[in-house]
């Protein structure tokens, strides 16, 4: 046998013994196993490749919780919908009432147990008839020029017509040789006001050093760099656990391997400091009497390892599992210290000594979540690359696969101490359209989910697509994935039906069928959204009775910062004082009493466990002064947009001042709006 023959031979040999299919999807997160239903209901065969042994990525792994209650629900259908609505019968058939009522009209949570969720996306990848096989991590793919010919896992070989990338990380398309990044660009690179260097949350007046000026533990860097620029640093990961307070369900978190208290010695200093202590997890209320824990954006310290992240997209199965390992020994350190320290205010760590893992939950994993949240991966550059632009200033596509809205909103990427102060940096707070809950609704174009075509002509990247790190601080949540993927499979389909390359894909087709799989494409007109949640848009002052004192009728000193982002609020919006408490923020309101008498004096304010526990208010009428200090941590009344802070008399002929401020306060003092109501006897 000549070496030709031989060669020709085992060519054969391997292509014979590659399993066979017309779509292939690597990575079962949402939007791969959502790629693979689609695929499959277009006629295709298809095989969904994982390599771990875990389906679902973070929807069955945790993240109960979902992030469409800040979407513009009516325009994200298709498969979201359905997985989400079969979630919720599921629950009906069962007699189990929703800690939040799913529906689409109401814009409220979806929230669901993440067994409910394997269940539910087993059964629909089952009656598609994909062939779903774990455990197959990606080892190379084989090209033949712009063609991938097809991809040697760990346990065989798999070829197909057209393939997809469904990780979070872009395993496929790296291997495949199409051109990607990782971290963040500068705001010059796209002209992005967001890029760069961000600092929201701003500085807590502690030392980042030990007594030998070094960084403490949890410190990344003592320079971020210049604002400006960029790096390579990726937003924060880490696990969405379901825990739970019930006795009968609940596991003790296990003990941490190597627990060292010193390890949060920047933590203590931060407890040293601060007036306001509250929880540092954000916990989500679920079925089951469970909740949905995870990493509060909001917080300065939380379940995110900042920065140990870094590099895992890069590295091979086993650097991998390292940083799994380190994300998940941090949490336990975490929960020990925020459970045992002194440090830590004595009812904070009862409330989170309450918290145990779920015994009904990942009992195969020891009751903890096989998936860490990986928010941010590698991403394409492909054909278009989405950026701040596209998602505020020029929406309207037209080859769009999907109508997005989720806010821009990245969590924390490096973490800066210096001897004066620590300050997280990379949080991009959720932007919205001005005045409403909805981030800015845009077009993801089909451009940005296939590579250059002279790079590779049969591959389709929905998760890893191609963006720029603000715009995937928008895109990253997993409804807008899953009908990424989705639109994804639909097209991997017709173009492995036509035997064409994906960029050649006729978009009249595939849009054709992205509505026959229920997807929405139109852009919604601001003005025909649907209505806010019922409580929870802003009043017109007009119509309320008695006397009412918007914020925008007093007379300010000082500094006062205008928002709009918690409602219910009065008039177009609140001040605050961005927690200065120096005294110097001062508000008088100035008016007289159609009558003397008695009055119920009361105020509007968003309750937030940030907010001011003593805000000084101070009334004034003839030679009477009564001084009052307003909790505003403290919930207004169900269905109220007021609560009473107490009883005063006015003589009606004497002007009135009511004096608001930040004297000595332990929080954000906010000014929303004052009303008087004649007191009932």
């Amino acid at each position: 046998m000549t070496r030709f023959a031989a060669l020709f031979l085992a060519l054969s040999l391997s292509t014979h013994a590659a399993t066979q299919a017309d779509v292939i999807v690597y990575g079962a997160t949402p939007g791969g196993f959502c790629a693979a239903i689609a695929a499959a209901r277009e006629g295709a065969s298809v095989v969904l490749l994982e390599p771990t042994a875990h389906v679902g990525g973070v929807n069955t792994g945790g993240l109960c919780f979902s992030d469409s209650n800040q979407t513009v629900r009516s325009t994200v259908l298709g498969l979201f919908e359905e997985w989400h609505a079969r979630v919720e019968k599921d629950y009906q058939q069962r007699g189990v009432k929703l800690p939040y009522q799913v529906s689409v009209k109401d814009h409220t949570h979806w929230t669901y147990e993440p067994h409910v969720a394997a269940k539910i996306t087993k059964e629909m990848l089952d009656e598609a008839g994909v062939k779903v096989l774990t455990k197959r991590v990606l080892k190379q793919a084989a090209k033949d020029g712009t063609r991938i010919t097809q991809i040697t896992t760990s346990e065989g070989d798999f070829a197909a017509k057209v393939f997809i990338d469904g990780t979070y990380e872009g395993d496929l398309m790296a291997a495949a040789g199409v051109s990607w990044t990782i971290g963040r660009e500068g705001r010059k690179e796209f002209g992005e006001s967001l890029a760069g260097k961000q600092y929201p949350k701003g500085k807590m007046a502690i030392s980042g050093l030990d007594a030998d000026g070094k960084p403490l533990p949890l410190i990344t860097t003592t320079d971020a760099g210049p604002d400006e620029d960029g790096d390579k640093n990726v937003m924060v990961y880490s696990f969405r656990l379901c825990v739970t307070k019930d006795a009968a369900n609940r596991v003790p978190f296990p003990k941490p391997a190597n627990y060292d208290p010193a390890r949060f010695e920047v933590v203590r200093r931060y407890f040293a400091q601060e007036k306001r202590p509250h929880i540092l997890w954000d916990l989500y209320p679920l079925p089951g009497n469970k909740f949905d824990a995870n990493n509060g954006i909001g917080k300065q310290f939380s379940m995110g390892l900042v920065g140990a992240c870094n590099g895992w997209s890069e590295a091979d199965e086993a650097g991998r599992a390292k940083i799994w390992e380190a994300h998940k020994q941090y949490t336990l350190e975490f929960y020990q210290f925020l459970t045992t320290d002194p440090a830590v205010p004595e009812n904070l760590r009862q409330q989170m000594a309450e918290l145990g893992l779920c015994r009904d939950e990942f009992p195969e994993y020891g009751h903890w979540s096989p998936q860490l949240y990986v928010r941010e991966g590698r991403r394409m550059i492909g054909e278009y690359v989405v950026s701040q632009k596209d998602i505020m200033d020029e929406p309207k596509k037209d080859d769009a696969i999907v109508v997005s809205s989720f806010p821009i909103d990245s969590h924390d990427c490096q973490r800066v101490g210096t001897g004066e102060f620590v300050v997280n940096e990379g949080t991009i707070m959720p932007v919205r359209i001005p005045g409403r809950r909805h981030g800015y609704a845009y077009h993801i174009p089909y451009r940005a989910i296939t590579p250059k075509a002279a790079e590779c002509d049969n591959l389709l990247v929905p998760v890893a697509l191609s963006c720029t790190h603000v715009g995937i601080s928008s895109i990253r949540v997993e409804p807008t994935w899953m009908i990424l993927g989705q639109s994804a499979g639909i097209a991997a389909a017709l173009s492995a039906k036509q035997n064409l390359a994906v960029q050649k894909l006729p978009y009249s087709a595939l849009r054709e069928r992205l509505l026959a799989q229920k997807q929405v494409l139109d852009l919604p007109v601001l003005a025909d959204l649907p209505p806010e949640p019922k409580g929870a848009v802003s009043i017109d002052p007009k119509t309320l009775p008695g006397i009412v004192l918007d914020d925008t009728q007093a007379e300010l000193k000082g500094e006062w910062s205008h928002s709009s982002g918690f409602k219910p609020h009065i008039g177009t919006g609140y001040l605050h004082d961005d927690k200065r408490a120096d005294g110097q923020s001062i508000a008088t309101f100035r008016f007289k009493a159609p009558q003397a008498g008695k009055y119920d004096l009361r105020m509007a304010y968003s309750a937030h466990e940030t907010r001011a526990t003593k805000v000084p208010v101070t009334i004034e009428n003839g030679d009477r002064k009564t001084d009052l200090k307003v909790d505003q941590t403290q919930p207004l009344p169900a269905g109220e947009a007021f609560r009473s802070i107490g009883v005063v008399e006015l003589d009606g002929a004497s002007e009135t001042k009511i004096t608001v401020s930040n004297t000595g306060t332990d929080g954000f003092v906010i000014l929303d709006a004052l009303q008087l109501i004649p007191a009932k006897d």
